[in-house]
């Protein structure tokens, strides 16, 4: 039987996801890195981080996440943390996004209800324990224009904590969601500049963030908060107060 925590950080490769990974290493976990298609990223990062396995999958596609969730029972017989962290973010105003599109950004929730479910069969209700951390944004609350769905999908996150917080209470199983702000990662490198002029300048911090930031509220939702479920936590440098 697996003695060392075990945790799964979802889009674990690169960025925020990556941030996490190294993140709950460092807290002593045994990590599953999630990927779709930065297998290279997440063979460094496993390297990196030496105690780990790594898990290949489109969550958009639930064959893909029965295969995981079969992959990661033959790596660990205990997961004590699932970290929702995987997105897409498929940009266009109201008029020019296809449905193809909307539905691609889509497919991302349902990823991860359904992966979410399957963690929970196999793993956490099993032990009547366990950290769900939900990442989505602070667009899901404040809106964003060109960007709908991406809002919709990261909104629908917060949806999610706040519900199955409710569903699994008595349960010693806690959900909560961490919402950062604008994250210095390869997403927000590709703004131009005027634009990223406009967001700092919303920011009391005058920065955009750093991935270690938001991995530390995660470090923390997997390790400590014992009386903390059902809440998003902001990590945005004061641009929003939720």
């Amino acid at each position: 039987m697996d003695v060392k925590k075990a945790a799964l950080v979802t889009g674990g490769a690169t960025g925020i996801g990556a941030a996490c990974v190294r993140e709950l290493a460092a807290k002593g976990f045994r990590v599953g890195i999630h990927y779709r298609s930065s297998g290279g990223a997440a063979e460094r990062l496993l390297a990196e981080i030496g105690d780990g396995f790594l898990l290949p999958a489109d969550l958009a596609d639930i064959a893909q996440i029965e295969a995981l969730v079969e992959t990661l029972k033959g790596q660990t017989d205990r997961l004590d943390v699932l970290v929702n962290n995987a997105g897409v973010s498929l940009d266009a105003d109201m008029q020019r996004m296809r449905i193809e599109q909307f539905d691609a950004q889509r497919a991302v929730v349902r990823g991860a209800w359904y992966l979410t479910k399957r963690v929970l069969r196999q793993y956490m209700l099993r032990a009547n324990g366990g950290r769900i951390i939900n990442i989505s944004s602070v667009v899901g609350h404040t809106g964003n224009g060109g960007q709908i769905p991406y809002t919709m999908e990261k909104a629908a996150m917060d949806a999610l904590t706040k519900s199955l917080a409710r569903e699994l209470r008595g349960r010693d199983i806690l959900v909560n969601s961490v919402a950062p702000g604008f994250i210095a990662t390869e997403m927000t490198a590709r703004l131009p500049e005027e634009v990223r002029a406009v967001i700092l300048a919303a920011i009391p911090l005058n920065r955009m963030g750093r991935p270690e930031e938001v991995a530390e509220v995660v470090g923390f939702l997997a390790t400590a908060g014992s009386y903390i479920t059902g809440t998003v936590i902001h990590v945005n440098g004061g641009m929003y107060g939720g």
